[in-house]
């Protein structure tokens, strides 16, 4: 695979400006990044002017899915010292390093694939010029509000001064206590009708679990199965055959008549249509 390099600008230190309405989180490291998605919320300049032409117009709508709602906005995961860029056309990503609040972001390097988007195109390259000039970060937590739980906000400061500020979301090991478990399923194109015990007339889908070794061959195909759950973030079209990374994680004082299990797609590994 290709990969297309982005020179980094040099970095200099700018202080933060500190929110009214949020307070400091002075714990806040790089666990505290990892555990959240964090997505794009408000681009300021170095006067603090909100900056316009860092977000995209909704995604097209599949064939009988419901379009999706708001614009699309870039987000920001941090791992391992690796922080990617979700929700654009290639995947972008870079190395960072934290000394207290000071930020350090390297080259940032994609995937040189062409897109119909070409917008996506336009905001990918903003992105991966902008992250390099960042200089510090902050987390900080909103006032509580009635009746719901504050989010964490992230807010980069880049070396003129501008800003970038992101509205935490908690990343499914932060949701279920625990890293999960990876395993993959192969979904075969059709539904087929099956007994549910709450829902008639229900067509489930039919899985059987794959293990692959460590070379990435298949070593065990398992039977063919009912599948009575969700797969979150999955979307299974009528004649198309999958296999799913799927990561499985226990589901704390689950309902007597919910699973124990909740099962989130990681990536499709193939796909393939059935005729």
């Amino acid at each position: 695979m290709r990969f297309l390099g982005i020179l980094a600008l040099s970095a200099g230190i700018t202080a933060c400006a500190t929110s009214q309405t949020a307070t400091p989180d002075t714990g806040a490291d790089a666990a505290t990044l990892e555990a959240y998605h964090w997505q794009l919320r408000e681009v300021r300049n170095a006067q603090g002017q909100p900056q316009s032409g860092w977000t995209l117009p909704p995604a097209p709508a599949a064939a009988g899915v419901a379009p999706p709602d708001g614009a699309r906005t870039v987000v920001l995961n941090f791992a391992q010292n690796q922080v990617s860029v979700g929700r654009l056309c290639n995947a972008l990503g870079a190395s960072y390093s934290l000394q207290g609040n000071a930020l350090h972001i390297g080259p940032v390097r994609g995937t040189l694939m062409a897109c119909p988007d070409s917008a996506a195109m336009v905001l990918e390259q903003q992105v991966g010029q902008r992250l390099p000039q960042a200089s510090q970060w902050r987390i900080a937590t909103p006032a509580p509000q009635a009746g719901s739980t504050p989010t964490p906000v992230l807010t980069l400061v880049f070396s003129d001064g501008g800003q970038w500020v992101l509205e935490g979301a908690p990343t499914n090991a932060t949701r279920y206590g625990s890293a999960g478990e990876r395993m993959f399923l192969e979904v075969a194109p059709q539904r087929v009708a099956c007994s549910h015990p709450l829902i008639p007339n229900y067509q489930c889908l039919q899985v059987r679990k794959i293990e692959y070794d460590g070379q990435g061959l298949k070593t065990r195909v398992g039977e063919w199965e009912n599948w009575y759950g969700d797969i979150q973030g999955y979307t299974h079209q009528p004649g198309v055959r999958n296999v799913l990374r799927i990561q499985r994680y226990p589901v704390a004082n689950p309902p007597a008549d919910a699973p124990a299990f909740a099962y989130v797609l990681d990536m499709t590994v193939e796909s393939e249509i059935v005729r």
